[in-house]
């Protein structure tokens, strides 16, 4: 059908061109390449990642995809790309968009995967890569703008696992120049592998969701490829038959313009958050807030004087699951107000090893925990746009000492400086790769629109 909103989707990356892309949307994505190589490096180095990649080295048919920080490994394209999305999220590491979802893991390993797959004489070069990751960006984007509750922070379903394996397959349909049906196929085969629950969240499962949206999405557009076909108004509000209106409560799409001399990407106006520590971005504004009151304790006591503290208040927006008192494991503390708040009054920062066993059952941070008590202020929302963290220390002396956060260092409004963002990735890469290949890597993706072979990456 025309003049569907599915069809609009299909014609929009059916008809993307490099020269639609911005400096801006340029420079901002080759940023998150950069970020999500480094996040998807040092997530090879944790017990999940261990665990898929043992996995998926089951199935060693077609082996021609690398996997993060296992020179020497090859899967097949799908699996690669499912090891690698696990790797990007197994430390919550990784870039945030608004309306809340990662949208770079959900993508690059598929894309990453495809570009070794494809024979020699049709490889993609570093400009066609580089469309292809901004048409999975901004199909991810304008889904998100679909429902108003997708603005928030999530409660039912993890937006990755949703939007994510659209994007995936949106991505690879327009590195595989598939056309404008079998895009729209895509579309709707990758609706019918999406979707995951919010209760997986602050457990192993969780980066799965990741593996899964880029997996899957590189399998829709493969299938699609290869002539399957699927509801061609998948994307569309059709009362009384739910397609991809089943993931949100409430559902009103709108068609996708085909790019024309003056179209704007989603990321020309809404940049990326990226993450200075391995975390839930709900966390940064906590910490950021936790370090502003620990300095003012210091410049109070001489020191930082946990004995002197009778209550520590956190102000924080109501959402359940990063709600937790006590985390007894690495993922939930990755996900808890409550320890990143302590872990950095305690150790005037957070950081990897933060999230270690030892550090979480460390007797003096369970008996900072013991001195939280939450409030949830009517004004602080859970809305990565709007909500801001707060730290009160109620002292034994009766004064009171308040550190605020309403923007952490790394948020789309205060964005990390590119030598922050390229000092997290020196630190990332370091745990697995030498420091000239680090370098190379640094050098290829800043460079990526003159790579004539994409795979290289």
């Amino acid at each position: 059908p025309e003049d569907t909103v599915t069809s609009s989707f299909a014609s929009f990356i059916r008809a993307a061109r490099p020269e639609h892309l911005s400096p801006t949307v340029r420079q901002r994505s080759k940023r998150m390449i950069l970020d999500s190589i480094g996040v998807g490096l040092v997530g090879s180095t944790t017990r999940v990642f261990d665990i898929a990649l043992r996995y998926c080295r089951l199935y060693s048919s077609v082996a021609v995809s690398s996997v993060y920080g296992k020179p020497g490994v090859k899967l097949s394209p799908t699996l690669a790309a499912f090891t690698n999305g696990v790797a990007t999220h197994s430390m919550d590491f990784d870039d945030t968009w608004h309306p809340a979802t990662h949208p770079s893991g959900a993508i690059l390993p598929a894309l990453l995967a495809a570009s070794q797959m494809l024979p020699p004489n049709t490889k993609p070069n570093g400009l066609d890569f580089l469309l292809a990751f901004n048409v999975g960006l901004e199909v991810q984007g304008r889904l998100m703008h679909f429902s108003t509750e997708a603005h928030d922070i999530p409660k039912r379903f993890h937006p990755p696992s949703v939007v994510g394996t659209l994007g995936s397959a949106a991505a690879t349909a327009k590195l595989l120049s598939l056309s404008s049906a079998q895009c729209c196929h895509a579309l709707g085969i990758a609706a019918s592998l999406a979707g995951a629950p919010m209760a997986n969240a602050a457990t192993q499962a969780k980066p799965l969701h990741v593996g899964n949206a880029t997996r899957l999405g590189l399998e829709a557009a493969l299938l699609a490829g290869r002539g399957m076909e699927a509801n061609p108004l998948i994307l569309d509000d059709i009362p009384g038959c739910s397609g991809f209106s089943a993931f949100y409560s409430i559902y009103q799409p709108k068609p996708l313009s085909a790019p024309g001399e003056h179209h704007e990407f989603l990321l020309e106006k809404q940049d990326i958050a990226f993450k200075r520590f391995p975390a839930h971005l709900g966390m940064h504004w906590v910490v950021d807030a936790a370090l502003s009151v620990r300095n003012l304790f210091i410049n109070y006591a001489g020191s930082f004087s946990p004995s002197l503290i009778r209550t520590i208040m956190l102000k924080i927006p109501v959402s359940k699951y990063i709600n937790r008192p006590f985390p007894s494991s690495e993922h939930q503390a990755r996900h808890s107000f409550q320890f990143n708040a302590c872990a950095a009054l305690l150790d005037g920062e957070v950081g990897l090893g933060s999230f270690s066993e030892s550090s979480i059952h460390r007797q003096e941070l369970r008996d900072l925990l013991d001195k939280v008590v939450v409030e949830h202020p009517e004004d602080n929302v859970a809305n990565f746009d709007k909500m801001y963290g707060e730290v009160a220390l109620l002292l034994h002396s009766g004064d009171v000492l308040t550190g605020k956060c309403d923007t952490f260092y790394g948020h789309w409004r205060k964005p990390l400086s590119k030598e922050s963002l390229l000092k997290k990735f020196r630190s990332n890469a370091s745990h697995v790769l030498p420091e000239e290949k680090i370098e190379t890597i640094i050098t290829l993706v800043d460079n990526l629109e003159n790579l004539s072979d994409s795979s290289q990456l």
